[in-house]
């Protein structure tokens, strides 16, 4: 039986490229504690696994995929990654331009001290650092010098070798200094100092929103004497930040909607929408049971922001001129949950999720920009002319110390993905990519290509391993150390950042998500991501160009 998978599985390398995925993301799950191996590890791992088969899997695979993935991490990050060449974003622009210098600089340092070659190099940076970008480009890069067949293998195989090894360290590094050691050496508080954000941006220290962010109710009430000739503009705003919105009104027997300048006399029968606890407790009269009042069609949509003229507004200027009707479910920026309070500023591109009754979820989305009704499709078209235009600019070379440089067609295609998500934020009117198969173009084709380069390192891993020597852990979690240290002491007495939006940079910095995690479980609160976003845009860009640099670097 062994003996006929095996033959299988080398006569047919779709199959093991299938084997490696389903066994990389069950590896992947498992977890040590607190920490989780993650998919991208446990393909790896699982690559190199069955790569001991001697499976020969076609490399055009690993490009293919390779190529869709840089396009998809481009597109999610594109707005971010332009935001951040904005004024306001500077000093996270700074964090990261520091990081990412300190990484190359750790990467160069450790492969001349310890004699690793350009392959073991750039896959200590890849794995240190986490961008499994780096492993495309440093991998294109080498297969561009002037070496022999043979040569440029063991340099290929070189690279998972150390990208495996300095990947768990690198996690398990950024995530113990940056959710312990960072704030002890910063002599701060997570839990009080997010508590001060909150609050300087809108928050109540009951933890009151401008829009509800738990769920919403819609209720019955007969108005009382004590709103009797007031409006609906009177009412709604007696409950101060926590939002209550009048949908329709029942006067004279006839069921009208609400208009803010409408007057409430004694009797009227109205529809309050409210979060649970103050639509039960904080009431303008009577509860009723009235059917037909709150009769009235309830739609969520997502919106995209375009409209200039809210770029830079907080929640609350938006909630006061436009807000009338509708809630906030979420805001999602550059692919994360933003907390959104009373003074959190608008970026465009966000993506917003709205409650309310059709006519007002229509009224507020064409104030915002763009609704984007739910579909399953993908406009291929978009996605196929980014791959191409991209190739065709990454294809282009400079020849520096007798190395062509280039982005490569991967390379370019994460540039051109920077370029046309970005282009989405402003005209979302084409170019759509669902969430789902975002996260299928992302994920399977980050899996595939390491399933692959798994795959074909897989016989020589046990050999390369033992040459390079378990000191490959302790550079590597060295490497992230110092890079997180710097950047750290820079954010903090240099660029004076806020604790909380620094830490959350420089989880940015690093593209570390598990990092971005414990922070937010630490200081209990989602306040870190706010840091998080515009620097992680600018790192997987410049960690995955440093791939040709270190091998240049190190050849």
């Amino acid at each position: 039986m062994f003996n006929y998978i095996a033959t299988s599985l080398r006569e047919n390398p779709e199959l093991a490229i299938f084997l490696t995925l389903a066994l990389g993301f069950v590896i992947g799950r498992l977890r040590i504690r607190s920490f989780v191996l993650g998919n991208v590890v446990g393909t790896l791992i699982a690559g190199l696994l069955v790569g001991q088969l001697g499976i020969e899997a076609p490399a055009i695979v690993k490009v293919v995929f390779f190529s869709l993935f840089m396009f998809a991490t481009g597109y999610k990050v594109g707005p971010q990654f332009i935001r951040g060449l904005g004024k306001s974003a500077l000093p996270q622009v700074a964090l990261t331009l520091v990081f990412c210098g300190v990484a190359l600089g750790t990467g160069f340092l450790a492969a001349k001290l310890f004699g690793y070659n350009a392959g073991t190099a750039a896959g200590l940076l890849a794995g240190a650092f986490t961008n499994s970008s780096t492993i495309g480009t440093s991998g294109d890069a080498i297969t561009r010098l002037a070496l022999s067949k043979d040569e440029t293998a063991q340099l290929l195989n070189a690279i998972p070798i150390g990208y495996a090894v300095a990947y768990l360290v690198g996690t398990m590094g950024a995530v113990l200094f940056l959710s312990n050691i960072a704030p002890r050496i910063l002599r701060v508080d997570l839990k009080a100092e997010s508590r001060k954000l909150e609050e300087a941006s809108g928050k109540s220290a009951e933890g009151a929103l401008l829009s509800a962010y738990r769920e919403w109710v819609f209720r019955s009430y007969r108005v009382g004497d004590a709103w009797a000739g007031r409006t609906v503009a009177d009412l709604e705003r007696s409950f101060g930040s926590d939002r209550v919105v009048v949908e329709r009104i029942r006067q004279n027997g006839q069921v009208l909607e609400a208009t803010p300048e409408m007057k409430l006399a004694l009797g009227d029968e109205i529809a309050v929408g409210a979060r649970r606890g103050i639509a039960a407790s904080a009431v303008p009269g009577e509860e009723i049971d009235d059917r037909e009042l709150l009769d009235f069609p309830v739609e969520t949509v997502d919106v995209v922001l375009t409209n200039k003229s809210l770029v830079n507004r907080t929640m609350e200027d938006f909630a006061r001129e436009y807000g009338q009707g509708v809630v906030l479910r979420q805001l999602v920026r550059g692919g994360e949950d933003i907390p959104f309070e009373s003074g959190t500023r608008l970026d465009r591109g966000d993506q917003f999720r709205i409650t309310g009754a059709a006519d007002d979820v229509a009224r507020v989305g064409k104030a915002l920009g763009y609704i984007e009704r739910a579909t399953n499709s993908t406009d291929i078209v978009f996605v196929g002319a980014g791959i191409v235009i991209g190739g065709l600019v990454g294809l282009l070379s400079v020849t520096v110390g007798g190395v062509p440089l280039t982005l490569t067609a991967s390379g370019g295609a994460l540039i051109m993905g920077l370029i046309f998500g970005w282009l989405r934020s402003v005209r979302p009117t084409f170019g759509r990519i669902p969430a789902a198969a975002l996260w299928i173009f992302d994920t399977l084709g980050l899996g595939v290509f390491i399933a692959v380069v798994g795959l074909s390192a897989g016989p020589g891993f046990i050999d390369g391993l033992k040459r390079t020597g378990i000191g490959l852990l302790f550079v590597g979690f060295a490497m992230v150390v110092t890079a997180h240290l710097v950047a750290v002491l820079f954010g903090r007495f240099v660029l004076k950042m806020n604790p909380v939006i620094l830490l959350g940079a420089c989880a940015g910095a690093g593209t570390s998500t598990p990092s971005l995690r414990a922070l937010q479980d630490a200081a209990q609160s989602e306040t870190p991501v706010l840091g998080y976003t515009v620097p992680y845009a600018i790192a997987s860009i410049m960690l995955a160009a440093w791939g040709p640099v270190i091998v240049l670097l190190t050849k």
